[in-house]
């Protein structure tokens, strides 16, 4: 089969020892980010199964319909860059593991390092440092501060459980199910979405980004944050409702925010207004970057494409394309 591997900026899969899955495959590894449709068709032409890292590139109708020789897309987690209804009609598979199981403690580690960069002001304490100067000013610890958490899944779970240690109070608000297992491991519930955001020290992010979790933190959430307050984002921007952090951080609440996800990615615009301002702590999309999730994420992926080429493709998302792919 020939497999493109699409996004892979330090050519680290190739460096995997999952990568041997491949073995006898013709694998062709782009390490640029190209979302030119015409650049796209051109370089895939000839590819039967595509490898996406995650939502790094757009895989859209007019680009597909340009790719007849494609048969598999295979990749890990959501998939709203992917016109997955266009992949159906057009008879390719498409094969995303949830991994329901595997929480990403990779990304569960990075919400915290943002969690204490931001409190402690550490980017902007070293940019001092490195211009010559000594202290910028003055941080805030998290002992007996209240760690909001919106949303309680895998990564949230792990992150709760980081709180103790800190001496911070946990505060859940969820789906109910969610609320469930929040009670369960001890954690208390909001008794609602505007009391998490108003109790909260801090208010981090877990949530996939689906319909139904698009846009759900809303201006108005964001307006009930304290001055102090501190918004962590490691999920999705589009949980957030288009600019009203960047409006709320104007005004004021909260008080900052630590943010691995933006509107538009990759950002690269120097001049973009939440990379200059001095509340804010930005990271480019790092969560799952490093190479033990790596390992973790391309064994499931590189799993289902020996599944297909098996003649058994695992974790379907769009079944109905079975019985008439190419």
């Amino acid at each position: 089969m020939k497999i493109a591997i699409l996004d892979d900026y330090f050519d680290t899969v190739r460096t995997l020892p999952c990568f041997g899955m491949l073995a006898g495959h013709d694998v062709t590894i782009f390490n640029d980010h190209v979302q030119d449709t015409d650049a796209l068709a051109e370089r895939l032409r000839d590819t039967e199964v595509l490898v996406l890292i995650r939502e790094r590139t757009k895989i859209r109708t007019p680009l597909l319909e340009r790719l007849p020789k494609l048969k598999l897309i295979s990749q890990r987690s959501v998939y709203p860059h992917i016109d997955v209804e266009t992949c159906t009609r057009l008879g390719i598979v498409v094969s995303s593991s949830q991994h329901a199981d595997t929480p990403s403690y990779a990304a569960s580690e990075l919400t915290w390092s943002l969690l204490l960069a931001a409190t402690r002001q550490i980017p902007q304490q070293v940019a001092s440092m490195k211009a010559g100067h000594w202290q910028m000013g003055v941080g805030t610890t998290l002992r007996h501060k209240t760690l909001g958490v919106h949303g309680y899944g895998r990564i949230a779970k792990v992150v709760a459980g980081f709180a103790a240690p800190f001496g911070m109070n946990v505060l859940v608000w969820a789906r109910p199910d969610g609320l469930e297992r929040a009670r369960a491991d001890g954690h208390a519930v909001a008794a609602s979405k505007e009391e998490l955001y108003e109790r909260s020290d801090v208010v981090t992010l877990h949530m996939r980004l689906v319909d139904a979790t698009r846009g759900i933190v809303t201006a108005s959430d964001l307006g009930r944050m304290k001055p102090s307050s501190l918004l962590v984002n490691t999920s999705r921007a589009g949980l957030i409702v288009p600019g009203a952090l960047l409006e709320a951080l104007r005004a004021g609440r909260p008080g900052g925010a630590a943010l691995d996800v933006f509107e538009e990615e990759p950002l690269t615009d120097v001049s973009h207004p939440l990379l200059n301002m001095p509340n804010v702590v930005c990271t480019p999309h790092i969560g799952y970057v490093a190479t033990d999730e790596y390992e973790v994420q391309f064994t499931d992926i590189f799993g289902q494409i020996v599944s297909y080429t098996d003649g058994t493709p695992t974790n379907v998302v769009n079944p109905g394309v079975l019985a008439n792919r190419r």
